[in-house]
Order: C-alpha cells, then sequence, then structure tokens
C-alpha cells in the first residue's frame, strides 16, 4: 500500500488531502467551466466535504491505494488537485487546476512532482485517461512523459508512460 506525502516542486506543495481543505477547494473548483470534459457540475461545499472524507478514508479494496493532494502555490493558496489510483504497479494520475490558475504552468508543475514521486514507488506504469479535446491535459500528459496509445475508455484516450530506470 502507498500513502500520500508531502509532494515539494520548485512553487508548490502538494500536500496530502484533509477534509479541512474542502471550503478552499470549493471555491478553487467552482467554475462550472472546469466540467467541461468531465462531465457534471461543481460540488456544493457539503457534498465536496462528503467526498473528500471517502476519498481520505481510503479504497475498499486494500490492494488498491487512492492517493489525492491539494496543490498549494507557496505565495497564494490553493489552486486545484493531482490524484492517483495505484491498483498493483500501475498508477492512474489526473489533475485539476482552477480556471483562474490556468495557463501559468502549475498543472505541469505538479504532474512532475506527482511523477517523479511515483517513480520512487512501486508502481511500473504511470497511465492518464484525457478527453480527446482537452489540449491543455494532453499537453501536460506529454510533458511528463505520457504518450497517447490509441486505447479508449468511456470516451477518453488512455496516455501511458513505461517504468523509469531507478
Amino acid at each position: 500500500m502507498v500513502t500520500a506525502q508531502l509532494i515539494e516542486t520548485a512553487r508548490l506543495d502538494l500536500l496530502p488531502l484533509s477534509v479541512s481543505h474542502a471550503e478552499e477547494m470549493a471555491v478553487v473548483l467552482s467554475d462550472p467551466a472546469l466540467h467541461t470534459y468531465i462531465g457534471g457540475a461543481p460540488d456544493s461545499l457539503a457534498a465536496l466535504r462528503s467526498r473528500y472524507r471517502r476519498m481520505t478514508a481510503g479504497s475498499p479494496d486494500p490492494a488498491v491505494s487512492w492517493l489525492n493532494w491539494v496543490i498549494r502555490l507557496r505565495d497564494s493558496g490553493l489552486a486545484g488537485t493531482v490524484q492517483a489510483t495505484v491498483d498493483g504497479a500501475v498508477a492512474e494520475i489526473a489533475w485539476v487546476v482552477g480556471t483562474p490558475w490556468q495557463g501559468q504552468g502549475i498543472a505541469t508543475e505538479a504532474a512532475h512532482g506527482l511523477v517523479e514521486w511515483l517513480d520512487r514507488q512501486p508502481v511500473d506504469a504511470i497511465v492518464a485517461h484525457i478527453h480527446p479535446e482537452n489540449r491543455a491535459s494532453a499537453a501536460v500528459a506529454a510533458a511528463v512523459g505520457l504518450t497517447a496509445t490509441g486505447e479508449w475508455q468511456d470516451g477518453e484516450i488512455r496516455w501511458r508512460r513505461a517504468p523509469q530506470t531507478r
């Protein structure tokens, strides 16, 4: 089992998710445009607290690790999230950066930090699933060494990075 730990990058701290982050994150994630490619709508504060309680409780499957972080810009507060679900030796990653913080390289920096951290864990492959029209997320995936595979799952393209030399 893998557990989330503090990850530091040049500008960011990736903090293990806590229910106490829900209030600030409800504001960060409040733009309906964030749901263009993933569907749904922004969670209310109560719904986000409930979701964070479930997420921090961990996966009901002891072989699967749910790893979640909030992205904190050291000089200005929370800006988004990154996550990894580790199932066996495969980590599936994802990221979300609030609309006001997009276009500043935050998602790429956070994803780099996450991937570098995963390289030190018992993980053999890293994957992500990205909507084919989400060019920003595709650029982040490519920047961290993932390659589109041509495989599809639920309307999204599977991106994959093979193991790195440890």
